[in-house]
């Protein structure tokens, strides 16, 4: 399902010319992930700066995103400016963007689909690598979310059940830093993409709010 909102004081905003570049964004942006349960778009911006090839900007609120082997529960971002082609926009066609821009915003999971994607094989590599730092095994047997500490469990040979220890997170250095819940033991820093730069983390509800900022390359 996808709706576009529009700002009733600029009548330009709700034109012809608004309605084909959302649904060409709204293509592009599900064509970078593997599913989307709800799209909502906002664009910013009227339609005459479009036509000199500018959005002021697009605000994007989704749930239920599978991207890149993570399943986000909710997404809420906004984007900086972004440049448009106009002679490559077509109806029913996916937009070509040439040009960088920024997204900021925050991005949910709730504690089954963290513990389903450091499972799985497109992420299982960094789940075994946190059990490794933070409880000396590996490999990751389990994560749960438990109001506001995280839950790892690594398996221990010969014992029916797994070793379990919980952890406090914080965002630091652009990324998110996993500290024991007591005084004792390592703290670890998550290895991050360069272009992302998260600027909070809480835990709350039994999920992950994560907070930030990325480049987005076309």
């Amino acid at each position: 399902m996808i709706h576009t909102m529009s700002d009733p004081r600029q009548r330009l905003r709700s034109g012809p010319l608004m309605q084909l570049l959302s649904g060409a964004l709204s293509l592009w942006i599900r064509s970078h992930c593997d599913s989307i349960a709800e799209l909502q778009l906002q664009l910013h911006g009227s339609a005459l700066a479009v036509l000199r090839g500018r959005l002021e900007g697009a605000t994007l609120r989704a749930r239920d995103v599978h991207f890149q082997g993570l399943q986000l529960h909710h997404v809420d971002v906004r984007s900086s400016l972004i440049v448009v082609d106009l002679k490559l926009l077509r109806s029913g066609q996916i937009i070509d963007l040439q040009h960088p821009f920024q997204v900021s915003g925050e991005a949910t999971f709730n504690s089954r689909d963290l513990d389903a994607a450091l499972l799985s094989s497109t992420w299982r590599w960094l789940g075994d690598w946190l059990a490794e730092q933070l409880m000396g095994l590996a490999p990751l047997a389990g994560v749960r979310i438990d109001n506001d500490v995280i839950e790892l469990q690594a398996a221990v040979a010969a014992q029916s059940q797994p070793l379990r220890q919980r952890f406090l997170l914080e965002a630091d250095q652009g990324s998110v830093r996993f500290r024991p819940e007591t005084a004792d033991g390592p703290s670890v820093l998550l290895p991050m993409d360069p272009a992302v730069r998260i600027t909070e983390a809480r835990l709350g509800g039994g999920q992950l709010h994560l907070t930030g900022n990325a480049d987005v390359t076309v």
